[in-house]
């Protein structure tokens, strides 16, 4: 597994994630360097394109995800609770 994009927690699971608002449609890319990488059409106003990473990846995971770090970064983490890692990287059928 990569070094970077997802570690186990007591709680879960850690996501790391490089964001791209404002694209033509919101989609989990797959791996941008050593994050996950997804795209939202949402704009970086008013938490509305942080709102849609969460959701986008809460949805894929079907989990709660809840931003916990870069909330103004294109690099975020997210906590995934209930989860591990393996299961994540399964699940978005990442390549680490």
């Amino acid at each position: 597994m990569a070094e970077t994009a997802v570690h186990n927690t007591d709680m879960g699971a850690l996501v790391e994630v490089w964001v791209v608002p404002g694209a033509s449609q919101s989609t989990i890319v797959g791996l941008h360097g050593s994050s996950v990488k997804i795209r939202v059409t949402s704009v970086p106003e008013e938490g509305k394109a942080n709102r849609e990473f969460a959701r986008i990846l809460s949805n894929a995971l079907d989990a709660s995800v809840t931003l916990v770090r870069g909330m103004t970064s294109r690099r975020k983490v997210f906590q995934v609770s209930g989860v591990d890692a393996d299961f994540i990287v399964r699940k978005l059928s990442l390549d680490l």
